[in-house]
């Protein structure tokens, strides 16, 4: 398990740092609102991220089945964004991306050798 709290560590801080670059260069090239957009598909990502690590660490514990309340977090995202007008859903919907760049860069930092 402390393999597996490691791992949920860098995954978590490598998408802050990745959110905190992207939303300024989306502030830089088009604007507050779009990376304010930006910023909370991110914001779910990071939820999704950690609701998805507890429901894993709920299996390492004996439970036989995956719960499925960290889907409801995309769905209300993605709604929200169809439904209010000052928000955009491809920027929001990118914004919940960066977790998967996170793992990208985990993946490449371990398969890729070191120099």
């Amino acid at each position: 398990m402390v393999e597996f709290y490691q791992l949920c560590r860098e995954l978590f801080t490598t998408s802050l740092v990745l959110t905190a670059i992207a939303f300024g260069a989306v502030w830089l090239i088009y604007g507050l609102n779009t990376a304010l957009n930006y910023l909370l598909g991110a914001g779910a990502s990071l939820i999704y991220l950690r609701l998805l690590a507890r429901s894993v660490e709920r299996l390492g514990n004996g439970h036989k089945k995956l719960v499925k309340t960290q889907l409801l977090v995309v769905v209300v995202v993605i709604i929200l964004a169809a439904r209010w007008q000052e928000l955009h859903i491809i920027p929001v919907f990118l914004g919940f991306l960066t977790y998967k760049a996170a793992i990208l860069v985990y993946m490449f930092r371990t398969v890729l050798p070191s120099p």
